[in-house]
């Protein structure tokens, strides 16, 4: 299933060309689908509930593996690159936090437990949340419970976003990261992308469509296949699946 070359530091753009896939050879849940998400880009994954966009993710990190068709990683076919390189160079922040009781320093330099104070600070800055992090009694040494339960829903979610960053890897995912958070917490997720997707390759798997409205590139599914591509302006153009996603949403006509 994995080579042993090694995975490029650089960002990485991510092209599937024609893949398909089926679990445990049952019925085929993506359809020789092609996409290209490029590095230092921010390229988001939509549609419907079952259209196979977690499927992706578990496909590059090699928890699956593609029944037809290439996917490459710079150019290199990820099938001739080592699985633990790969993993390694990437970081995975999902609706599900996993935090454990001790200190917010310790869980933010889990990924990366060489990092500096003035690393660990900069990367919950970029994440937005050294301002709050800074205003507990104990700063970054707060113990934060149990599955982070002292913290708010919203202050997890910033924490696992800065750990991400502080990894400091090359492909960066999301994976419906801010299906349960409050619209503060959302807001300060799309300014930390913006600022950080320009140094690697960021793919955001969402339900929300408002959360990925300022992606370079949206790739629309629909029943394990791509029916759209392009800008969220773009895509409301077409007046497609996207557009009636986006009405249902949001309440919006499309003009």
């Amino acid at each position: 299933m994995g080579g042993e070359k090694k995975v490029s530091q650089e960002p990485s753009s991510i092209v599937f060309s024609n893949v398909s896939f089926a679990y445990d050879g049952r019925e085929t849940l993506l359809h020789e689908i092609s996409f290209t998400a490029p590095a230092g880009k921010t390229t988001a994954i939509v549609g419907p509930t079952g259209a196979g966009k977690s499927t992706i993710l578990r496909l590059i990190l090699r928890f699956y593996q593609e029944s037809g068709g290439t996917i490459t990683l710079s150019g290199d076919e990820i099938q001739s690159l080592d699985i633990t390189s790969i993993r390694e160079n990437m970081a995975l922040v999902s609706q599900h936090v996993y935090l454990f009781d001790g200190t917010i320093q310790e869980n933010l330099c889990y990924g990366r437990v060489d990092a500096s104070p003035e690393e660990m600070r900069e990367a919950a800055r970029a994440a937005e949340a050294d301002e709050f992090i800074m205003a507990l009694p104990n700063g970054y040494d707060t113990q934060i419970g149990e599955r982070g339960q002292k913290l708010s829903g919203g202050q997890r979610q910033r924490l696992a976003l800065a750990r991400a960053i502080l990894k400091q890897t090359p492909v960066l995912f999301l994976d419906e990261a801010t299906s349960a958070v409050d619209n503060e917490t959302e807001a300060a997720i799309q300014r930390s992308l913006e600022r950080i997707a320009q140094d690697r390759t960021v793919l955001v798997i969402a339900h929300r469509l408002s959360t990925i409205r300022n992606a370079h590139h949206i790739v629309v599914l629909d029943q394990g296949s791509v029916v759209e591509f392009g800008t969220h302006e773009e895509l409301l153009q077409k007046n497609g699946l996207y557009t009636r996603l986006w009405e249902v949403q949001t309440g919006e006509q499309s003009q």
